[in-house]
């Protein structure tokens, strides 16, 4: 510790032995410094604050019906995108700074410089933007601030407005394409119903029904065949012996057996046509049978009139039973065609029973691929309006309004450089300088201060020291280079203090 203490005060005597140096060294630091801090250009700087209401009535109101747009996104993203290259560019034609540029090297400067001095600043709560420029032309420094404002405020009302259009067009050109896949699916569909319009089944019904139905309808109709042939069956075991005959030789026109049962079948058919259409199984069995009479009635006229044998006379009770075996046999032959027309018919449901789940998955595909391209088709054109309605909600200002809380002004006094730092800065540098030269001097030029350092530095023994016998006039001389160094000392001190009063008052 002794012996950095012994260190520190040799240099200080050697620093005190070039103190001239080093006053003159911090002189011409602090004039020169102080000169530079002067010449420094002054600053100017505006802020211009603008609150954005994204709170809009219509948000609300619009909710389920359309996307409402993210408008504090919006707002942010612009915010963010401000300092693009594009907007400063579009700044300088604004605020004619792009006349000063010749070259597109300048330009590149000028842009670089606004990107550096400009700021941006936001409260995502409070949704409060702060704009901020400094530069050394107080107008200039206005006229950028209020190119920005009017920047952000535009780009805010159309920054999706391209977006939207984009979007609704995409949707138009799928809508239409979903409108001519559905029109194929519609058609496919009713060109497959009117091909297969019979074997499909009908609302309501199915062929498993339907072919149930005819199954009862055929045992009905079996059963019922049997009751009539068992009842003719009866009826022809009555007759049992040979036909009774009340007087031969009968008049040509009286009738006959077969005119009793043709005129029995005739009122049986009319009973029929009220009931059935011509169609029907009953009555075409009923025209069959009484077609057949009438000719084996025509050939025994025929026959009757070649001969000369006389007309037999039957008895009431043997007529009343011939009357009754014709109509034995007409219901049989109607019931015999009706069960024929039954069995054909569930033969033909059988058939088309397992031709119908193939038609039915064909049909189940168009209609589903109908339905399908139907829903996307509604989801598109629902979707087209909702994105149209998106659009002009981006753009409209009752979605957001702006409101300038602090505009841009000229700023009347500079904000920098902070030429009172600067000097003190400059003062303290001197200082130091000076010092620092002075100790540069000791060190280039060493002088042994007592002989402790001659000792130290050479290793031999010092035998004694010389004392030197100042004269007057060296004392003299000696007391007024202290005054003058601390006059000097002083006056840098007093120019400090007038530097600073005037930076201060004036500046």
């Amino acid at each position: 510790m002794e012996h950095l203490f012994s260190q520190l005060l040799s240099s200080l005597k050697g620093m005190w032995k070039h103190r001239w140096a080093g006053f003159c060294t911090a002189w011409a630091l602090v004039l020169v410094g102080w000169a530079k801090v002067y010449l420094m250009p002054d600053e100017f700087q505006t802020t211009a604050r603008v609150f954005v209401d994204t709170q809009s009535v219509l948000k609300p109101l619009l909710v389920g019906m359309t996307s409402v747009p993210n408008v504090e996104q919006q707002v942010s993203i612009m915010s963010r995108t401000l300092l693009s290259r594009p907007n400063l560019e579009r700044v300088l034609r604004m605020v004619d700074l792009d006349v000063k540029a010749a070259t597109p090297r300048e330009t590149d400067a000028q842009v670089n410089e606004l990107l550096k001095s400009i700021r941006i600043l936001g409260t995502g709560t409070n949704d409060i933007y702060t704009i901020t420029y400094s530069n050394a032309d107080a107008r200039q420094v206005r006229d950028v601030v209020q190119a920005l404002l009017s920047i952000f405020v535009e780009g805010s009302f159309k920054g999706k407005r391209g977006d939207s259009e984009k979007a609704v067009q995409f949707i138009d050109d799928q809508v239409r394409s979903y409108e001519d896949k559905l029109l194929g699916a519609e058609n496919a569909v009713k060109a497959f119903r009117l091909k297969h319009n019979f074997l499909l089944p009908r609302e309501g019904e199915d062929y498993s029904g339907k072919l149930l139905q005819a199954s009862e309808a055929l045992g009905n109709a079996q059963l019922e065949l049997a009751e009539a042939e068992q009842a003719r069956k009866a009826i022809e075991a009555q007759f049992g012996g040979d036909e009774p005959v009340l007087a031969a030789g009968g008049e040509p026109g009286e009738p006959s057996e077969l005119d009793s049962r043709i005129s029995a079948l005739n009122k049986n058919l009319d009973a029929l046509r009220l009931q059935y259409t011509d169609q029907h199984p009953d009555v075409v069995g009923t025209l069959r049978l009484i077609g057949q009479l009438e000719d084996k009635r025509r050939a025994e006229r025929e026959k009757q009139a070649s001969t000369t044998e006389g007309v037999h006379q039957y008895s009431p009770l043997f007529q009343q039973m011939k009357v009754a075996l014709a109509e034995s046999e007409a219901r049989v032959a109607a019931l015999r065609a009706r069960v024929d027309a039954l069995r054909e018919r569930q033969a033909r449901l059988q058939e088309q029973r397992a031709a119908v789940p193939e038609l039915e998955s064909q049909l189940a595909q168009l209609t589903r691929d109908y339905h399908i391209n139907k829903e996307n088709y509604e989801k598109l054109v629902a979707r087209r309006e909702a994105a149209k309605l998106s659009g002009e909600l981006t753009t409209t200002t009752e979605m957001m309004s702006f409101k300038i809380i602090d505009p841009p002004t000229m700023p009347q006094r500079p904000i920098g450089p902070n030429r009172v730092a600067y000097y003190s800065l400059v003062l303290l540098l001197g200082v130091i300088g000076g010092g620092a030269a002075a100790l540069g001097l000791a060190e280039l030029r060493p002088t042994f201060l007592n002989p402790a350092e001659l000792r130290a530095a050479t290793g031999l023994r010092v035998l004694g020291t010389i004392a030197m016998n100042w004269t007057e006039e060296e004392k003299r001389k000696h007391w007024r280079d202290r005054i003058g160094f601390g006059v000097g000392s002083a006056c840098l001190l007093l120019s400090y203090g007038g530097v600073m009063a005037y930076t201060l008052l004036f500046r």
